[in-house]
């Protein structure tokens, strides 16, 4: 492959590889980086790519073992990271001012439920051991097939069947237990609450019933809402959605308090 050729591919690759790497580290400035040092990385080695899988493979393979070697020195979130961080926001004069400013000011600061619905997915997940967390947006999200994912995690697909399996019934479970849109006894109902915060004009019911996730509920399927969840985050980029600016404040948020929990924690 040519270099003219590799960074035309590149620049059609990169968006996703970037929401990716955002939705496992939790950091804008850490999901950058990775994808400059994997633009690098790739570039420097771009005569052994041999196009035994596809570039996209290959990038992303780079780049999760770039994040991997970060991520694995660093605590493992909360489950009630967003109790945490709610509690922690409320308390937070200039949190809601910059975010008020933000929802007032921005072409990309509007709240909107699903992305919030993908946002707070994105938070739960760094609850799961690192492989279950990849292995999920891998498959769920980015659509690779297991036996890219065993290429791209060096890994087996029986364990990749595994860490799905695992990481799917755990995030099932929890959403089942916190989530007032798939469960009327959840006890998380952000989504709702910040809907009226941030659009008050709105009716947070009528909002909550747009999503096709909160109408299928009362089925009961849990796996069907999993992936119903799943098709949210995949049409979202949360870097260019209309509420990204508001979603990315909140993160950045919500990483800086639960660095902070567990290092105080671990003492």
């Amino acid at each position: 492959m040519t270099l003219e050729l590799f960074n035309q591919e590149f620049e059609g690759i990169v968006g996703q590889l970037k929401s990716y790497l955002l939705r496992i580290t939790a950091s804008i400035a850490d999901a950058e980086d990775i994808v400059q040092d994997t633009y690098i990385k790739a570039q420097e080695k771009l005569s052994t790519f041999r196009e035994e899988s596809s570039l996209k493979t290959w990038l992303f393979t780079i780049a999760s073992n770039l994040a991997k070697d970060n991520l694995r020195v660093q605590k493992r979130w909360v489950e009630n990271v967003t109790d945490i961080t709610k509690a922690a926001a409320l308390s937070n004069k200039k949190f809601f001012e910059e975010a008020m400013h933000i929802r007032t000011t921005s072409p990309q600061g509007q709240f909107e439920i699903k992305e919030h619905i993908a946002f707070c997915f994105t938070c739960i997940s760094k609850s799961l051991p690192l492989e279950q967390q990849l292995c999920i947006f891998l498959k769920e999200v980015y659509e690779f097939k297991v036996s890219e994912i065993t290429t791209i995690l060096n890994t087996t697909e029986a364990m990749v069947k595994y860490y799905l399996h695992t990481g799917r019934t755990k995030m099932i479970n929890v959403f089942e237990g916190r989530c007032a849109l798939i469960n009327k006894e959840g006890v998380c109902h952000q989504c709702s609450e910040l809907n009226g915060i941030f659009n008050p004009k709105q009716k947070a019911q009528e909002e909550v019933m747009k999503i096709e996730m909160a109408q299928e509920a009362e089925k009961g399927d849990k796996e069907h809402l999993f992936d119903l969840r799943m098709a949210i985050l995949r049409e979202i980029d949360p870097f260019k959605s209309k509420a990204s600016e508001l979603q990315l404040h909140h993160l950045e948020h919500n990483r800086q308090l639960m660095d902070n929990y567990l290092e105080k924690t671990s003492i």
